[in-house]
């Protein structure tokens, strides 16, 4: 029996089939579709889809043709494991999801229970740590992406007055959570450490508390819309931040939060796919579609490759064979080799740190990890 908590909302699912009706391999997309980080839900779309249409434009796969399922889960934990029991229930074993890593951890119990297999850009470390056997990263994890920003912080702010900011969730109290270690270990001064309610509008409250400490250098846990709403607000009451974030700053949405505010932001993500020859075929049929591939969105291009070739090697659309495949092979996708390790993790996730500037994000003076 699958696992149910709260009730199952059609509205939340919705299939998108961009193949014909004779397609029989289903993979499931599930993310923020709406709400405050449909950014980055665009992203994983708009990538999935690609890779959807060129995969099935060279025949499929065994002959078969994709077809790509869109589910929104809002990156509400409930919403999640809402949309998680729908998908199980219609007979989806292949799961490109979730975004969040609030929604990630319980839907995966969903899907594990059913006999799923996932491959999730999902950071937080504990997603990997169940010793779940087809559950898989394809991105990094906090306990490294904190690391690399707090390293960063060390080298280029050492002396200064650092505060840590959060926004309670599992993402962005987990990552502040590592770079507060490793800053510990290197005796750097945390002036303020404290969270936020994800969703408020009003900083003021903590801008007051960030010039009480006379912070100046702040590490943010938590996604795009917070980081910019703080950075604009601090700007409007004269205060000065250099503002080092994760992952979900790298978002143009977070330059038309911010505005000007986003001049000199740092933040961790992966080396751009964009800059790897291995990824050329990928944002020619990108960009062919008119879209521009940022952020997560060659991530989930390369996911849907790994399942694409996961099921060839095995010669199975079984959920166990394809599970076995993904663990023991080498992929060549949109983002580069991928492998994954005995817990589930990608191999070679890589991490750069980038500073925004006019509009446009670069990597920050070969910060490189």
């Amino acid at each position: 029996m699958h696992r149910i908590i709260g009730p199952i909302m059609l509205s939340w699912l919705s299939a998108v089939v961009s193949v014909p009706a004779f397609a029989q391999v289903r993979i499931a997309l599930a993310g923020p579709m709406t709400g405050a980080n449909a950014s980055f839900g665009d992203q994983l779309r708009a990538g999935a889809e690609a890779a959807v249409a060129q995969i099935n434009a060279k025949g499929g796969v065994r002959g078969e043709k994709l077809e790509l399922v869109v589910a929104d889960d809002a990156c509400d934990p409930r919403q999640a494991v809402s949309v998680a029991n729908k998908l199980v229930g219609d007979g989806v074993r292949f799961i490109a999801g979730h975004f969040c890593s609030g929604s990630t951890l319980p839907a995966s119990e969903v899907y594990a229970e059913a006999g799923a297999v996932v491959v999730t850009v999902s950071t937080n470390p504990k997603i990997t740590e169940r010793g779940m056997k087809a559950l898989f990263r394809i991105g990094g994890r906090d306990d490294q992406q904190g690391p690399t920003a707090a390293e960063f912080i060390v080298r280029r702010f050492a002396g200064r007055r650092i505060a840590i900011v959060h926004d309670k969730s599992s993402f962005g109290a987990g990552l502040a959570s590592e770079v507060r270690n490793r800053l510990v270990a290197e005796n750097q001064l945390i002036a303020l450490d404290t969270g936020i309610n994800a969703g408020e509008k009003d900083h003021s409250a903590l801008i007051s508390r960030l010039k009480a400490a006379r912070a100046e250098v702040l590490f943010f846990g938590g996604y795009h819309t917070e980081a910019g709403l703080i950075m604009r607000q601090a700007a409007d009451q004269a205060l000065r931040l250099d503002l080092v974030g994760g992952d979900p700053l790298a978002s143009n949405e977070f330059v038309a939060v911010a505005g000007d505010a986003a001049n000199g932001v740092h933040f961790t993500f992966a080396p751009d796919p964009r800059k790897n020859p291995a990824s050329s075929e990928a944002v020619q049929a990108m960009r062919a579609r008119k879209v521009e591939p940022e952020g997560w969105a060659l991530y989930a291009y390369a996911t849907i490759q790994v399942f694409a070739e996961a099921m060839a090697k095995a010669n199975s659309t079984t959920p166990r064979a394809v599970a076995q495949a993904v663990t023991g092979s080498r992929f060549d996708t949109a983002v580069g080799e991928v492998r994954f390790d005995a817990k589930g993790d990608n191999l070679q996730p890589g991490l750069v740190v980038y500073r925004w500037q006019g509009g446009k994000s670069d990597y920050a003076d070969g910060m490189t990890k």
